[in-house]
Order: C-alpha cells, then structure tokens, then sequence
C-alpha cells in the first residue's frame, strides 16, 4: 500500500494502542471496576431478595461463568483491537443501517460509564459518611455544614435546605476525581496501573479477610446455616415484595434465576474488559496477535473466577451474620449501618443476630477505617476504563463517522464534558445508590446483550460456511449455546429496561446527542479530502499508476463504471470539449463502495485497453473525493491535468443530499470545492471543465 500526504494527519484509522502491560496488570485496572462492585452488592441483593441472597447470588456467578465468559472469550479471539462486540456488529451490518445501530449502541454505553462513575462514587460517600466512626462522622459533616452554608448563602435556602450530606460529600468527591484525572490524562494508563496494582491487591485482601472470618464463624456455628436452611424451607419465608409458599429446592432455584434482572449489577464492569484489551500485552509483530489474544482470555477468566468467589462469600456472609434492620433503607426512618456498605460493617465489628462480639478480635475502628479508605479510593477510581474509552473507543468509531475533533482530545473536552454529565446525573438521582442501579443495569445490560447476540450471529455465519459434516455439528452445536445464552441476556435486559425507566430516558438522551453530533460533525466535516492513500490491486497497476503520475495528459475523464462504453464516451468528449484527436484521454471509473464511512483508502487497478487507459477505483466512499484526490496525486510530478465531466441534472438541493448520504449528488461541483480547498496553489490545480 502506497500512502499519500493527502491529509494532514495519515495516521487516521491506524493509532496504535500503545504501552502494553502484563495480563495481571491489566487484571487489576479491570478490577477497579469489578471488584468495586462488592461494596454495595451485598445490600442490594439483600434488598432485593433477603434471605434467599446466596441463592440468587449463584445465578449471578453462574450467568457469569457459562454466560459472560464464555461470550467475552470469544470476543477477545475475533477483535483483538479491543472493539468488541461493536466492532463485530460494524463488519456484520454495513452501510448506514450498521452505522446508526452502532451510535444508538455508543448511548448506551455512554449510559453505562456515565451511572457506573456516578453510582460508585455515591456509594463512596457512604463510607466516607460512617456512622460508626464517630470522629470521623463529626468531620465529614464539618465540611458539609460549611458548603451547605454557602449554599444557603448563594442559591437561597430553599436550594440549601434539599441538598444532603450524601450529595455533598459525593459532589466533592467527584470533584477530586476529575480534577486527578485532568491533571494524569497524559500517561493516564500507565499510572493508573502503578495505582490500581497496589490498591485493587490490597482490597482484595482486606475484603478476603472479611469474608474468610465471616465464613469461618458459619463453619464454627452450623447452627446459624442450619435455620437459614429451614427458614428457606418454610411456608411462611417471604420476599420483599412477595410472599411465596415454599414445596422444595425446585421452587426456591426457580425463583433464585427470576431474580437475575434484580441483581444484574453483579456482572457491571466485566463488560469493560474489552476496553483494555490493547493494553494487555503481546508477542510483538505477531499477526494475528494470538498471545494477546490468550492473556486477555486469562484476564476474563481470572476476573471472573475471583468475582464469582468474593460475590458468593459476601452474600452468604452478609445475608446470615447481619441482622435484618442493619439493612434497613427506607425513607422514612433512619437508614441501618450496614445499607450500602455491607462488608464496611463487618469490618467495623458489627454485632450480628447470633453474637455482640466481632468476627475477628482485631476488627473494629482501626481496621474498619482502614478498610474504607481503601473502599472509598476502589470506588473513586471505578471508573478508569471510562477514561480509557474516551481516548480509545470512542476515536475508534467516531473517527469512521467524521467525529473526531483533535481540540477535543488535545483540551480534555470529552473528559470535562462526562464529568458534568456525572454531575448532572447524581444531582438528579440526589446521590442515592438504590435510585441509580436500575439505570446502571441498563447500560451493562444492554451492552452485554448486545456481546451475547453478535456472539450468535457470528456462529451462525460460521456455520452457514461449514462445509464438512463434523464441522458443521461442531458450529452447531456452539451456535446452539450462544444463541441460549443470548436469549437468557436478552430476557434480563427487558426486564430491567420496562423496570427502569430512568435508565432508558438517560439512554436516550446520549443517542439523541450522539446522532445530532454526528450529523453535524459529518456535515461540517463534508469537505475534507478524507483520503488516506492509495491500494494496488497488483504490481502492474502500481506500475502504470507511477507512469501515469509522471506523464504530462492533459484530460481525465471520470465516468460510472458499468454504463458507458469508453469508446462512445471519447467520441462524445472530443466533439462537446473540442478535444483534439492527438489529445491523451484516461478514463476515471470510480465505484462507491460504503458511502456511510469517512474516510477512504483507494483501491487503484489501472489497465490499458484498444490503446486507452483505464483508472478503476474501488473501496471509495464518496465519488467527489476520490476524483479529487486522484487529480490532486497526479499534479504532484506533473502538469495538473483537466478533468473532464458531462453536465449533471440534479438540482442543488437533492445534489446535496445524494453528496452528503451517498457520497455522489453535483460531482462536477463537489470536485472544483475540494481541489481549491486542498490546493492552495493555483498552478498546481487540476481544471475542473463541463461540457
């Protein structure tokens, strides 16, 4: 492939990844997102099914291990750019119908960063507003009593009187948190792994700890397991929010796998580990990248494998040691010291049903302070990947849409911009983690949904291909199980979409400004030349094309493959532009492949018939622009030739249109606006001339 100087920046399309880490590395900035969810799932699922939280929790980890997993791994193997699933519904649904799903999709990823920012660092002022820490209850509300003073004193009090401590404190946390990744967006990844290694080890240790102590006191107290196994048992359990008859296991699994929408946030942040695929390292110069390919895999699996422990001790823990109105979150009396932060409460020596002693001797204060802090930064760095998306995914697949704004990346834009989006969002949910899950559920739903479809379809193309028998049964069979897995992920993304109307209005929100910026940007956009070089179809059109720059030809004559014959259309030529039969003539055959992409890198095959020469170009995405590109290629070495064109019979504004959603309308036009555009220099212009 030959590349052109045609654009300012040839890179377009091509950025490498940059730095690669080693696959735990990466393991632990995945957790940050992962992992953070144990500090508010534990009273989620007790709020959501009570005593039946271990139970449900294993539908989670299950879904997780036969579900997620396996879908992700596949994902790793066929994009390892990190696009994912996107990437993969790009190639499988072309045109302007692929382009429009993968924007609307892009809102609900949007959605998805945007709540799991927002969400976690609520659940962080949670603990940082610990009851049980006296003292440092008494300083976290110093500092809210002083801005709720200045908001009294600026916006009145009747804006004073409706802001609480909760959001406060996680306004000022999220404060923090941009202004640090502000100030680290250059480097970003690399420091947040020197960070996230330490911290997400760390976490994992002390939660470890928490959950090993909690699961040793049911070993020590069989009595403890035993009643919550005939309280399972009895017909008069309940449910929040229903009271269901109890016959048997069968019942109790049943339910257990219903309340799978309830508790979907279990999965919320496994669906980032596409994200950080290009950061996960490789064998260099290896196509394609199979060791890459093989440690992210590791990294899905060791995610996941350590996730689904840790969810299942803490729901066993919490469920059977914490007694009931620790839980307690309604609105309407004080909130229970365990709400939202579960295992915070253990780790503070929370009495329990069954004894007023800690678990361990050590926990208590000390320990439980430690243990929040680390909680609180685990949370307030929840949320990297989102960084990562803005400088890796979103470029990815806005720049082939004509989205892309250098100033933008260069000024943080993107990042100031989510950050008053996250603001805006906790604002409007007044800091509440329960409000915010359903909306959170949404976008990794959705996301995962999506995983899990593409996973399916892809099989079934493989499968449609499957020539031999074994083969065939083989495809089958995979099919088979994705598109199972497909439907349980669709099933619980309705659910909690028709539950969660929060949750699709923000959605909408982000693909209703996603859509308009694209039209926009296209729109504004339209003129660049958009080309990033050249491709030969094989060594003798890259032959002649070289010839032909060399070669002073004053006519070049575009014309629609496939509906002219070249003989004719010379005759026509030479008479309408008094064109002299010693007049060198090349035919331009420009073919527009895929209209809905941005940019273009020509595919040139030149050949020579009954003495003429013929330019055929393919993978063309706008007719104006390859012509000019190719007139502006051939003045470089030469005298600019004169392009020769018929008159078009389009009015300006269906021209316009045909221009800017099929790349063709007044091509005659469109071409003497790029060239003058591009070429400042008039000797060195091509002639646009119509007959």
């Amino acid at each position: 492939m030959a590349t052109s100087p045609l654009t300012p920046d040839s890179s377009y399309g091509t950025k490498k990844s940059g730095r690669e880490y080693y696959w735990l590395w990466v393991l632990c900035v995945l957790g940050l997102d992962y992992f953070s969810t144990l500090a508010y799932q534990p009273s989620i699922t007790y709020h959501e099914v009570g005593r039946l939280g271990p139970l449900a929790t294993a539908a989670i980890v299950i879904l997780t291990l036969f579900g997620a997993l396996p879908v992700y791994c596949y994902l790793a193997g066929r994009s390892p750019g990190g696009q994912g699933s996107l990437g993969i519904l790009e190639k499988l649904v072309r045109g302007w119908r692929g382009k429009t799903l993968v924007l609307v999709l892009l809102g609900f990823a949007a959605t998805d960063f945007t709540m799991l920012k927002s969400l976690s660092l609520a659940d962080a002022a949670v603990h940082v507003l610990n009851k049980q820490d006296g003292v440092r209850l008494e300083g976290a509300n110093h500092v809210v009593g002083f801005v709720k003073k200045c908001a009294d004193e600026y916006c009145g009090e009747e804006v004073g009187n409706h802001v609480s401590n909760q959001l406060v404190v996680t306004i000022l946390l999220g404060f923090i948190v941009t202004i640090f990744w502000f100030l680290l967006r250059k480097g970003f990844t690399q420091k947040v792994m020197v960070l996230s290694v330490p911290l997400v080890v760390l976490y994992l240790l002390l939660t470890g700890i928490i959950l090993g102590a909690g699961l040793w006191r049911l070993y020590d107290q069989p009595g403890i397991v035993a009643e919550w196994l005939d309280q399972l048992l009895s017909d008069d359990f309940e449910m929040p929010g229903a009271n269901l008859s109890r016959d048997g296991w069968g019942i109790i699994a049943l339910v257990s796998f219903l309340a799978l929408p309830k508790l979907a946030l279990g999965l919320s942040g496994f669906e980032m580990s596409m994200i950080l695929m290009p950061q996960v390292q490789g064998q260099r110069g290896e196509h394609p990248p199979k060791t890459r390919i093989r440690n992210t895999r590791k990294v899905l699996i060791a995610a996941a494998l350590i996730m689904s422990v840790f969810l299942l001790g803490s729901a066993l823990v919490t469920t059977l040691l914490i007694p009931a109105a620790e839980f307690d979150h309604s609105p309407d009396s004080v909130k229970g010291l365990a709400n939202d932060r579960a295992l915070s409460y253990l780790a503070h020596g929370g009495a329990s049903d069954f004894s007023d002693a800690p678990l361990l001797p050590f926990f208590g204060i000390v320990f439980g302070t430690i243990y929040d802090i680390v909680t609180v930064l685990v949370l307030c760095l929840a949320g990297t990947s989102v960084v990562t998306a803005l400088a890796v995914l979103l470029p990815v697949f806005l720049l082939r849409f004509g989205m892309e704004f250098k100033w933008a990346e260069r000024w943080g834009v993107l990042l100031i911009a989510f950050a008053g989006i996250n603001m805006l969002v906790t604002v409007f949910f007044q800091a509440n983690v329960e409000d915010q899950r359903g909306a959170y559920a949404t976008g990794v739903l959705v996301m995962m949904t999506c995983a899990a479809v593409v996973t399916a379809v892809d099989h079934r193309q493989i499968f449609a291909r499957a020539s031999s028998t074994l083969a065939r049964l083989g495809t089958w069979i995979s099919l088979a199980f994705f598109t199972l897995v497909a439907a349980v992920f669709i099933a619980i993304a309705l659910a909690v979409v028709l539950k969660s109307a929060s949750g699709l209005g923000i959605s909408l929100l982000f693909i209703a400004a996603i859509l308009a910026m694209s039209i926009t940007s296209r729109a504004w956009r339209a003129d660049e030349l958009r080309t990033i070089g050249f491709a030969f179809k094989d060594a003798q059109s890259q032959f002649l094309w070289h010839s032909l720059r060399l070669a002073d030809f004053p006519v070049l004559v575009p014309v629609r493959p496939g509906r002219e014959v070249h003989r004719q259309k010379e005759t026509e030529i030479r008479a309408t532009h008094q064109l002299s039969d010693e007049a060198d003539i090349v035919f331009l055959e420009v073919c527009v492949d895929d209209p809905s992409d941005f940019f273009q890198t020509l595919s040139i095959e030149v050949v020579r018939e009954d003495n003429r020469y013929t330019i055929k170009v393919t993978n063309c995405v706008s007719a104006p622009h390859a012509i000019a590109a190719i007139a502006l290629e051939m003045s470089r070495e030469s005298i600019p030739p004169g392009l020769h064109f018929g008159w078009p019979e389009m009015d300006m504004l269906s021209a316009s249109w045909s221009y800017l959603a099929f790349g063709e309308g007044n091509i005659p036009w469109k071409v003497r606006e790029l060239i003058h555009l591009a070429e400042k220099n008039e000797a060195k212009r091509p002639r646009v001339i119509v007959g």
